[in-house]
């Protein structure tokens, strides 16, 4: 379900390159607190800003307590989680749960993808069935190409859009 601010912050917000495909969603890009990996977060952030997204990137090593109040203040259009250290799906739980908890960061989308297992395929079923349990509305695993988040990314573009034309 997308927060209620979509349509209204994507019809004011410009990401102020002409050469964007049109106005970005607002990512707010992650891990967990047990990852200090940052190329990925690097190479997620300039991806996502190629795209024309604007990219909060908390950087390496995030407590939940500080995801959670950056998520309260700059109400991001999606959360994007990512994992390189193998234990993504214990700190994905670990994050969906305290976002969950707190009624103003509970409805904003997130996904999570990367290295959730510290074991290839093995738990792979398992823990995906985990994390959306927990919240989490995609997984996905270590390889995945970029046509997942770009895909999710234009479902809450264009469901902003429909609410804006409504």
């Amino acid at each position: 379900m997308a927060h209620p601010d979509l349509a209204t912050r994507k019809a004011k917000r410009s990401t102020g390159r002409p050469d964007a495909p049109g106005p970005g969603l607002r990512v707010l890009l992650t891990t967990g607190a047990s990852d200090a990996h940052t190329w990925n977060l690097v190479h997620l952030q300039l991806f996502l800003e190629e795209a024309g997204h604007s990219v909060l990137n908390l950087g390496p090593c995030v407590p939940e307590r500080l995801l959670v109040d950056t998520v309260e203040l700059t109400r991001p259009d999606l959360i994007v989680f990512s994992s390189v250290n193998g234990h993504g799906h214990l700190d994905g739980l670990r994050a969906a749960h305290a976002l969950d908890a707190n009624p103003l960061t509970r409805g904003i989308p997130k996904v999570i993808g990367g290295r959730l297992g510290i074991t290839a395929g093995e738990g792979e079923a398992e823990r995906r069935t985990a994390l959306l349990a927990a919240g989490f509305d995609e997984v996905h695993p270590d390889g995945a190409g970029p046509e997942p988040l770009l895909g999710r990314l234009a479902a809450l573009a264009g469901a902003a859009d429909a609410r804006l034309a409504a």
